[in-house]
C-alpha cells in the first residue's frame, strides 16, 4: 500500500453513514461571516510614546485587545447586517416597541416596511413599499421626499411620516394611510388662525406619555400639536418668534423634541430653529411664551438637524450646522456644558440626527466620512469611532433599547444594523440564526409541468367554468416565456389558449338557442319592421280605441304656403 495517500482527504471522501443524509446549516459560521472587520476602531490618544523594552510593548499590546474586547461587550458594533431597499439616502429610521419590525424612509420619495420574523440570511428585502403621498398608480402625482418616521411608543399600530408637504400622516403598521391632517391657508398672516401648516414640515415627535398626541415643526416658523382622533385642526400651536433681524418676525424650525424623565415628573418640549435659537417649553403648556430660551445656541442661518434630550430630562444635546455639537443643562439654560468641533452635513442633508444611548451613558451621532461616533455625554469625546458606510455620510442613527442593535442610514442608500450576538436579541441575530431558505426544483418553472395544460399539452376542461390556464408563467409573466408569449423551452410547442371567443366558426345552433335576440345581429332592420305592418294595420294597438267610430284616418290638410310658414313660434322670454 502507498504510504503517500493523504489520510483526512480519504477520511473526508469515504461516506461516514448509510441512509439519507440532512444538510444542517452552519450557524456559527452564519453569524461569523456578519463579523465587521474593522481597524483602529477605537480613537488614538495624543499622548507621547513611551520609551521602554519589549515586555512593556506585549503589555500595551493586549490592554489594547482586552479595549477592545471590552468596546465590543459594551457596544454592539462588532457585527453588521447589510440592507440595500432604497435607491437613494436613507434619510430616518424607526422600529416598534417590541424591535419585531422597522421601517425606513428615504429621499426616493418611498418607505420600507421590514419584517425581521420573515427575514432569512438570503432574502433580506422589504416586506412592502410605500410612497404616502401617492393617491392613484394611474394619476401623475408629486411625490416628496421622507423626512422623518416614528413608531408610536405607546401604539405599535401607528407610524407617524413626515414627508416634504404641509400635511402630517398616519399609516399603519402594514403601510396603510390611516389618517391624513389639514393643510392650513396660506393666505392668513396670522398663524394663530390656520388650522394646519402652511408650509413644509420637517420634522415631527410623539407625545411621551399620551398615545394620541404628536407635535409637528414645520418652516412656517410654528410648532402644531395634534390629536390623532381630530384630523380637521391642530389642538395647540407654539409660534416661535424670530429676533433676527430682517426675518418679520418668522423664521424656520428645523428639529423637535419631546422627553418626560423616566422617574417621573414634567416633560419638556426642545425646539430648534434657523435663525441658531433653541427654545424650551413646559411639555403640558402653557405654550404662550417658552420656559427658556436661548438666542445664539449655533450660528444663525444655519440648520440644527440633531436634537435629543436625555433619560432623566436634564440634558439636551444638539448637532448644529456650524460645525458644532453642544450638551445644555435644562436647569440652567443659557450656557452650553460642553462643546465640540463635528463637521456638519445638514446642509446637504436636513435630517442628521444625533441620539442618546437607552441608557444615556453615550451620545451616538454619524459623521460625514461614513464613521460612527460614540461620544461621552459628559465632555462630548469620542469613546469609539468605527467606520460604518467609509467615503458615504451617515445621516441616521437608532440605538434600540430592547434589541440592543444600532441602526444606521447612509447617503449611499444602504441600511446598516450593528449588534452583537453575545449581547445582542432577536432582530438582526435572530435573522443570522436562521437557516437559509432552500431552493426547490419547482420554484423554476423551465424545469416543471405546466399541470393547468397537462402533460401533453391539451387543455382541461372544466364543466360550467371558465377557461382559464393559472401557470407559474402567468404569474410571473417574466420568467419562462419570450417577449412574444413563447415558451422558452424548445420542447414545448406553442399552443395559445382556446376560448368560445377565439373560435372562426362558433356553433351557430347553440349561439340561437342560449343567447336572447342573437339573431338579431344578421337581420336587415327595414325587412323586420314591415313585418309587422300588416297585423298593425288589423290589429292596431294605439288608435283600437277609433277603430269604429273614425275607422278611417284623417290628416290635416296643409298647403304649400302653410307648410313655408310654419306654425306661429311663441315669443321667446327674455
Amino acid at each position: 500500500m502507498d504510504e503517500d495517500i493523504d489520510e483526512d482527504a480519504l477520511r473526508h471522501f469515504l461516506p461516514r453513514g448509510f441512509g439519507k443524509h440532512t444538510k444542517e446549516a452552519n450557524i456559527a459560521a452564519q453569524i461569523e461571516r456578519t463579523r465587521r472587520n474593522v481597524i483602529d476602531s477605537k480613537p488614538k490618544s495624543n499622548t507621547s510614546e513611551v520609551e521602554g523594552g519589549s515586555d512593556e510593548a506585549d503589555s500595551n499590546d493586549i490592554s489594547e485587545e482586552e479595549d477592545d474586547d471590552n468596546d465590543d461587550d459594551e457596544y454592539p458594533i462588532s457585527h453588521e447586517l447589510v440592507i440595500k431597499a432604497h435607491d437613494r439616502p436613507v434619510t430616518t429610521i424607526t422600529a416598534d416597541a417590541s424591535g419585531s419590525r422597522f421601517v425606513s424612509g428615504s429621499n426616493d420619495c418611498t418607505i420600507k416596511f421590514h419584517d425581521f420574523a420573515s427575514m432569512t440570511p438570503t432574502s433580506l428585502r422589504a416586506f412592502k413599499s410605500v410612497d404616502p403621498t401617492a393617491t392613484k398608480s394611474s394619476a401623475s402625482t408629486e411625490t416628496h421626499p421622507i423626512h422623518h418616521v416614528a413608531f408610536n411608543p405607546h401604539s405599535p399600530s401607528q407610524v407617524l411620516v413626515i414627508s416634504a408637504t404641509a400635511q402630517a400622516r398616519i399609516l399603519s403598521r402594514d403601510g396603510d394611510v390611516l389618517t391624513e391632517f389639514i393643510k392650513g391657508d396660506p393666505y392668513l398672516r396670522d398663524m394663530h388662525n390656520t388650522k394646519g401648516h402652511v408650509g413644509e414640515i420637517t420634522t415631527g415627535a410623539w407625545h411621551p406619555t399620551n398615545q394620541d398626541l404628536f407635535v409637528t415643526a414645520s418652516i412656517d416658523s410654528t410648532l402644531r400639536i395634534w390629536d390623532i382622533n381630530f384630523k380637521r385642526s391642530h389642538k395647540d400651536i407654539i409660534v416661535h418668534k424670530s429676533r433676527q433681524a430682517g426675518s418679520a418676525g418668522r423664521t424656520r424650525m428645523s428639529a423637535v423634541a419631546w422627553s418626560s424623565p423616566l422617574q417621573g415628573g414634567p416633560n419638556i418640549l426642545v425646539g430648534a430653529a434657523y435663525d441658531g435659537s433653541i427654545a424650551m417649553w413646559s411639555g403640558e403648556g402653557p405654550y404662550a411664551r417658552p420656559a427658556a430660551e436661548i438666542r445664539d445656541a449655533h450660528k444663525p442661518n444655519t440648520w440644527t438637524s440633531g436634537l435629543a434630550v436625555s433619560g432623566d430630562g436634564r440634558t439636551v444635546v444638539t448637532r448644529g450646522g456650524d460645525d458644532t455639537i453642544k450638551l445644555w443643562d435644562t436647569r440652567k439654560f443659557k450656557q452650553p456644558v460642553s462643546q465640540v468641533d463635528h463637521e456638519s452635513t445638514s446642509a446637504q442633508f436636513p435630517t442628521s440626527n444625533i441620539c442618546f444611548a437607552p441608557n444615556s451613558a453615550s451620545i451616538l451621532t454619524g459623521s460625514s466620512t461614513g464613521y460612527l461616533h460614540i461620544l461621552n455625554p459628559a465632555t462630548l469625546k469620542p469613546e469609539v469611532v468605527t467606520p460604518v458606510t467609509p467615503g458615504s455620510p451617515l445621516i441616521t442613527l437608532l440605538w434600540h433599547p430592547k434589541l440592543n442593535q444600532i441602526f444606521t442610514g447612509s447617503a449611499n442608500a444602504e441600511t446598516h444594523i450593528l449588534y452583537n450576538p453575545s449581547t445582542s436579541t432577536k432582530g438582526a441575530a435572530m435573522v443570522m440564526s436562521k437557516a437559509p431558505k432552500r431552493r426547490h426544483i419547482d420554484d423554476d418553472p423551465n424545469l416543471t409541468t405546466d399541470l393547468s395544460q397537462g402533460i401533453s399539452g391539451d387543455s382541461i376542461i372544466n364543466p360550467n367554468g371558465v377557461l382559464t390556464t393559472q401557470s407559474s408563467a402567468s404569474r410571473h409573466p417574466t420568467i419562462g416565456l419570450t417577449a412574444s408569449g413563447k415558451s422558452r423551452d424548445p420542447r414545448r410547442p406553442y399552443i395559445p389558449v382556446t376560448t368560445p371567443f377565439s373560435k372562426s366558426q362558433p356553433d351557430e345552433a347553440h349561439i340561437r338557442n342560449n343567447i336572447p335576440l342573437s339573431s338579431m345581429r344578421d337581420e336587415d332592420p327595414r325587412e323586420a319592421l314591415l313585418k309587422y305592418a300588416e297585423k298593425a294595420e288589423k290589429d292596431p294597438m294605439f288608435t283600437n280605441a277609433w277603430k269604429q267610430t273614425q275607422p278611417k284616418t284623417i290628416y290635416a290638410e296643409l298647403s304649400d304656403e302653410d307648410e313655408e310658414d310654419g306654425p306661429e313660434k311663441k315669443r321667446l322670454k327674455k
